[in-house]
C-alpha cells in the first residue's frame, strides 16, 4: 500500500467508468489507476514503477489507450459533476476562469517553444476552471504561441465537451479582439481583471485567486513539476489524472 493509492470509497466510484465488462482480468484494474496515480504523485520515470505494481509498459499501455479515448476527461467531467451537486451548486457551471502557466520541458523531447515574457523555454498549460476551481477543460501548447491564440484554442475545446458557460474571467494577456471572438463565436462575456489584487478596495479578486489556487495544487504532482510528457496530449491527460485525483478526496 502506498499513500497515493486510491481508497475502497474511491475505487467504488470509479470502478465502474474503466472496465465496462466482467471478463476476468490477470491484472485488476485498480493497480493500473493506482499505479499511474503512483507516478504522477512521486515524478517517477515509467521504467520506474515499483515492482509490485504490474509491469510498466502494461501501466503505460492502459494510459495511453484511456488518454486516447478521452476517458479521463469523461470521469473528470462526471466527478465534477458529483463535487458541484455535494456543494449545492448546479451540476453545470456557467461561469468559469481561464489562466495559463508556463513550465519548463525536458530531455525527452517532443513540441516547446519559448515564452519570452516568462523566459521559459517548455509549454503553456491553459487551464479553464469553475466557480469551484475544478479543472473543467486544458489544453497544453507550446510556450511561444500568445495567450490571446492559446485561450482562442482553449476555448474551442472547451465549448466541444462543455455547455452551458455564458460568463469567463481572465487577466489582461487575454484582452484585445479575443472578446469579440468568443462573444461572435460562443456567446460568451470575457471579463479582463488586470490584477489578482485591486489596490484600491485592497482585496483579493475572488475570480482571479480561484485559478491561482488550483494552479498551487499541481504543487502537489511532482510530475506536473515540469512538462515530462513528449505528447502534448499526454500532459493534459496528467493534468486530468491530477484533477480527478483532487475531486476523489473532496467526494
Amino acid at each position: 500500500m502506498y499513500t497515493t493509492d486510491s481508497t475502497d470509497a474511491q475505487w467504488q466510484i470509479i470502478k465502474n467508468f474503466l472496465a465496462n465488462n466482467t471478463r476476468k482480468r490477470k491484472y485488476d484494474l485498480r493497480k493500473i489507476l493506482d499505479a499511474i496515480f503512483y507516478l504522477l504523485v512521486t515524478g517517477c520515470q515509467w521504467r520506474n514503477l515499483p515492482k509490485d505494481f504490474p509491469k510498466w509498459q502494461l501501466v503505460y499501455y492502459y494510459f495511453s489507450k484511456w488518454r486516447d479515448e478521452e476517458l479521463f476527461l469523461y470521469i473528470n467531467d462526471m466527478l465534477i459533476e458529483k463535487t458541484r451537486i455535494s456543494s449545492n451548486k448546479p451540476a453545470q457551471c456557467t461561469l468559469a476562469i481561464i489562466d495559463s502557466q508556463s513550465v519548463k520541458t525536458t530531455r525527452v523531447g517532443g513540441l516547446r517553444g519559448y515564452d519570452g515574457n516568462k523566459k521559459i523555454n517548455g509549454r503553456k498549460r491553459h487551464v479553464v476552471v469553475d466557480s469551484l476551481g475544478n479543472i473543467i477543460s486544458n489544453l497544453v501548447h507550446p510556450a511561444n504561441i500568445h495567450d490571446s491564440v492559446g485561450a482562442q484554442l482553449t476555448i474551442q475545446n472547451l465549448f466541444e465537451n462543455t455547455f452551458g458557460i455564458k460568463c469567463m474571467f481572465a487577466d489582461s494577456g487575454y484582452r484585445g479582439k479575443l472578446i469579440e471572438q468568443v462573444k461572435e463565436n460562443y456567446d460568451l462575456s470575457l471579463n479582463i481583471s488586470p490584477k489578482i489584487k485591486d489596490s484600491i478596495v485592497n482585496k483579493v479578486s475572488p475570480k482571479r485567486w480561484m485559478i491561482e489556487r488550483t494552479f498551487s495544487w499541481f504543487e502537489n504532482f511532482r510530475r506536473l513539476s515540469k512538462d515530462f510528457e513528449y505528447l502534448l496530449e499526454s500532459s493534459q491527460a496528467m493534468i486530468y489524472i491530477a484533477s480527478i485525483k483532487l475531486l476523489l478526496n473532496k467526494i
